[in-house]
């Protein structure tokens, strides 16, 4: 019974025919496979496109990007540049015979820091100022000479000479130590001190030379020369002390112009006509 249900199968497959079954993807799942392979594409080409039109753009070369170089020493950047966050690098310099800019719209900020980022320098120059935050500031010419150093201590000018072009002069609300004080050639030097007193003090003297003109000392009270251990010199073809009181003469008719010049007790000079012996005993109301 088997053998004759495998035989009738057989014979019925046969009188049927083969069945033939499609494999693949057809109607319209078909068509949206193409119109997709089509779009991606066109997608291809335009990014293709894009890209060469950027790099075309942007310059890029094998060499550098645009403005950017890169050689053998570094990158190296032609014209205008622009950075918009920080820059760290270890040498920026121009190039050899042109000047190196830095500009900004606000400030330029110099940092030197240590290895925990603590800012030890910093050089700050802005629309109003320029200021330097350091524990010393020098400046040296280019053999290494000092020029100007300041720090907590003191300030030291290290030039040979010292130009103040004001023209209210220079102020000094303490005292100023210095070996030579002068001015300009053709120019007078002018010593005031308007609401106190002008002291001058030096352990081995003191020297006012005035070589081409004239020397003047103007004061409201008193003016005071005292040496303590020496002696006051003063060494003139002619000395004038015009307005110096007088005391009354010896006799009424006398009238001779030379006079004696007397000191009282207390340092104060008259003027006593002279006689044949001293005449500073005759009137002393000067001296009281």
């Amino acid at each position: 019974m088997p053998q004759e249900q495998y035989t009738h199968r057989s014979t019925m497959q046969t009188s049927e025919g083969p069945q033939v079954y499609k494999v693949g993807i057809y109607g319209w799942r078909k068509r949206c496979l193409y119109f997709f392979v089509l779009l991606l594409m066109i997608l291809i080409l335009v990014n293709l496109a894009m890209t060469i039109w950027i790099l075309k753009v942007m310059n890029f070369t094998i060499d550098g990007m645009g403005n950017l170089r890169i050689t053998e020493k570094g990158l190296k950047l032609e014209g205008d540049s622009e950075f918009l966050k920080p820059l760290y690098a270890k040498e920026i310099r121009s190039r050899p015979g042109n000047p190196l800019y830095f500009q900004s719209a606000r400030n330029v900020t110099v940092n030197i820091l240590n290895e925990k980022t603590k800012v030890l320098t910093r050089l700050v120059t802005g629309p109003q100022a320029v200021e330097a935050h350091s524990q010393k500031f020098e400046v040296k010419t280019l053999s290494g000479k000092l020029l100007f150093s300041a720090d907590d201590n003191e300030v030291v000018v290290g030039a040979e000479r010292l130009r103040v072009l004001g023209a209210e002069g220079t102020v000094f609300p303490k005292s100023i130590e210095t070996p030579n004080v002068r001015a300009d050639p053709f120019k007078e030097l002018r010593l005031e001190s308007p609401t106190r007193a002008l002291v001058m003090e030096a352990p081995k003297g003191i020297e006012i030379n005035a070589e081409a003109g004239s020397l003047k000392a103007t004061c409201r009270t008193e003016l005071r020369l005292e040496s303590k251990d020496g002696e006051i010199t003063l060494n003139s073809a002619k000395i004038k002390l015009p307005n110096l009181p007088q005391g009354s003469s010896s006799s009424a008719g006398s009238r001779q112009k030379i006079y004696e010049l007397c000191v009282c007790p207390n340092g104060r000079l008259f003027l006593s006509q002279a006689g044949s012996s001293s005449t500073c005993q005759i009137n002393t109301s000067v001296c009281l």
